[in-house]
C-alpha cells in the first residue's frame, strides 16, 4: 500500500466537523464511488479503494442514490433485440 501526504488547510476539519481520520474515510470513499460511477474501476476495486467490503461498498452507493448497477439503455436494447 502506498501512503500519501495531503496539505488541508487549517480550518477545513473544523468546517466540516470531522476528524482528519474522518475526512481521509469519507474523501477515500468519495473518491471510489467517483471512480466507480465513472466505470474506471470494479466494485471490488471500488470497495478496496474506500476500505469496505463489496456489501458496505454498495450500501455507500445507495446512500448517495449512485447506481450500483449501471445499465447501458443502446446495450440493453441490443440484447432485447437479438433474444
Amino acid at each position: 500500500m502506498h501512503t500519501m501526504t495531503l496539505d488541508m488547510p487549517e480550518g477545513v476539519f473544523s468546517v466540516l466537523r470531522r476528524s482528519p481520520d474522518e475526512f481521509l474515510r469519507e474523501m477515500r470513499l468519495a473518491a471510489a464511488m467517483h471512480w466507480y460511477a465513472k466505470g474506471l474501476v470494479s466494485q471490488e476495486k471500488a470497495a478496496e479503494v474506500a476500505g469496505l467490503d463489496r456489501t458496505d461498498f454498495l450500501l455507500a452507493l445507495a446512500r448517495e442514490q449512485i447506481e450500483a448497477f449501471p445499465v447501458d439503455l443502446a446495450q440493453l436494447t441490443e440484447e432485447i433485440n437479438r433474444g
